[in-house]
């Protein structure tokens, strides 16, 4: 199993930026947990990154052909209004579960507006950093 875990725009910045709202751990400590739970569960698992959302439309594109297995993706802000990421996520047909660290749902009005949720699987929100973990976990049971 080779799992995709892509995070959108400012999530780099955790622990800096909103700690009410993100927590204090930084984005290193999450790539550490899911590559963690990648090694115990014995899968391989690529952690991607970007600000920018053609490189995520690129790379979303790109795990049609190089064996992806299914997609955990937290497209930050671009959740509320990118139905360019939300296309991308449509043309593959593998498992996809969206997931926000905070509920988005108890947050600002314009953050209950989810474009790119419609084209997965599921979504988790609400949960912090763990909500990564339970998307692997429900990844591999959609596989």
């Amino acid at each position: 199993m080779k799992v995709l875990v892509i995070n959108g725009p400012n999530i780099n910045f955790l622990g800096i930026r909103e700690r009410e709202v993100y927590g204090s751990k930084d984005y290193a400590y999450l790539v550490n947990l899911i590559e963690d739970k990648a090694r115990k569960d014995n899968f391989e698992v690529e952690v991607f990154q970007s600000n920018h959302e053609g490189d995520i439309i690129d790379r979303i594109q790109a795990a049609y052909s190089d064996g992806t297995s299914g997609i955990i993706i937290n497209p930050g802000a671009f959740t509320h209004y990118s139905y360019a990421i939300r296309d991308a996520l449509s043309s593959i047909s593998i498992p996809k579960i969206e997931v926000h660290i905070s509920n988005i749902h108890k947050r600002e009005e314009f953050r209950h507006t989810c474009v790119t949720s419609a084209a997965c699987d599921g979504q988790i929100c609400g949960l912090g950093l763990e909500g990564y973990i339970l998307g692997i976990d429900a990844l591999k049971n959609l596989l």
